[in-house]
């Protein structure tokens, strides 16, 4: 029980750092936060994401990317140039370390108002740094996992990131349903989304990209929306433009 506790508390947590602070954040500028509220949400990230830890400028690049080319050879993570799910995460990660390790030949205007903390990242983006969480991770799994089967979940919980950018990437641009009509592969995947925080309404954020909510219909319920309205009640981050209702756009 206590794995399995563990497992649903690592997977939303993860997920949440991950949509609201390196997706709509680093990569959209949906918000803007201080400094100091920035590098609040960096340790955030690292904590609740482990050893599958993205660095938030990176990863705004390669989601940048992912807009400016999808369906094509230079989308960082399409299912169009690979053969399998699989092979496509092996190809975003290898990417990823291009870019990372600044051998990439990057577009000026996908470096333009990234969150930018070297330093740590060099850190928690290293080996050393994902070795340690490997470690937390196996302990914590012989220590209490009640059955041998329950081990079977330590893998996803190492790469729990490349889980979460796998099923988007791969399964939002082949399954589901559409509400606008674009020149890609986009669906939303699941509704309502419960299991992606939102993220499985990908036709609605290709659609419109730096909105803060990614639902749209009435029954597309995009959890993360209402713990923005709560952070910017509380003042920790701003929201630069009123929020505005594509209703209309959407397909009958």
């Amino acid at each position: 029980m206590i794995i399995l506790i563990f497992f649903i508390l690592h997977w939303y947590l993860a997920l949440f750092s991950q949509t609201f602070f390196q997706h709509r954040y680093a990569s959209h500028k949906a918000f803007t936060m201080s400094p100091f509220w920035e590098k609040v949400f960096y340790l955030f990230a690292y904590i609740t994401q482990g050893s599958s830890y993205m660095s938030p400028k990176v990863y705004g690049i390669m989601h940048r990317m992912h807009h400016a080319y999808t369906d094509t050879e230079k989308d960082p993570h399409s299912p169009s140039f690979s053969p399998n799910v699989f092979a496509m995460m092996w190809r975003t990660r290898r990417i990823y370390l291009q870019i990372a390790d600044g051998k990439a030949d990057v577009e000026p205007r996908f470096l333009k108002g990234l969150p930018d903390w070297s330093a740590f990242d060099k850190w928690a983006g290293s080996r050393w740094s994902r070795l340690l969480w490997v470690g937390i991770y196996t302990g914590f799994y012989i220590a209490f996992a009640s059955s041998p089967w329950l081990l079977l979940l330590l893998p996803l919980t190492i790469t729990m990131g490349a889980v979460h950018g796998a099923i988007i990437n791969w399964f939002a641009h082949k399954y589901g349903y559409i509400n606008f009509k674009l020149k890609n592969t986009s669906e939303n995947l699941i509704c309502p989304d419960v299991l992606m925080l939102g993220e499985a309404y990908h036709n609605n954020h290709h659609k419109h990209p730096s909105s803060i909510n990614f639902g749209v219909r009435w029954f597309e319920f995009d959890p993360v929306y209402p713990a923005i309205l709560l952070l910017k009640w509380l003042r920790i981050i701003r929201i630069p433009a009123p929020m505005h209702v594509y209703k209309k756009e959407v397909l009958s």
